[in-house]
């Protein structure tokens, strides 16, 4: 059985979980920890104390809508999420992560202009 890092929770959500095959459950805002337990097993969940993670990058699309979010932790690489309501949960977050440490992901044409940008500046230097 799963125990909770949390002695206190400030927010709870109905989410799912991008980590190998999708999974719906909840997300537990606490004191100590983001939590994510599964629905259909108990024994499915991930807990992520506070001081372990290092950064968090949400996809915002149309600059208002929030897709999904994935936290990049120190040691054990990164978790994908997306939740109901999206922004009120990084709001909630922003209490235990710092605002310096959230950012906004690169959007589509962003990712494929800087690809055009760096093959085009390979090329310059093939041609000196």
């Amino acid at each position: 059985m799963a125990q909770s890092q949390n002695t206190k929770v400030d927010y709870v959500v109905k989410a799912s979980s991008f980590l190998g095959l999708n999974s719906v459950g909840k997300i537990m805002i606490g004191d100590k920890a983001f939590e994510y337990y599964n629905d259909r097993n108990v024994e499915d969940y991930i807990q992520i104390p506070w001081e372990e993670i290092d950064y968090i990058s949400a996809s915002v699309l149309f600059n208002k809508w929030i897709d999904r979010f994935v936290i990049f932790t120190k040691r054990n690489g990164h978790y994908s999420f997306s939740a109901r309501k999206n922004k009120e949960l990084l709001r909630a977050m922003r209490k235990y992560v710092s605002e310096d440490r959230m950012f906004k992901s690169l959007s589509f044409f962003q990712v494929i202009g800087r690809g055009l940008k760096g093959l085009l500046h390979i090329g310059k230097k093939a041609a000196d």
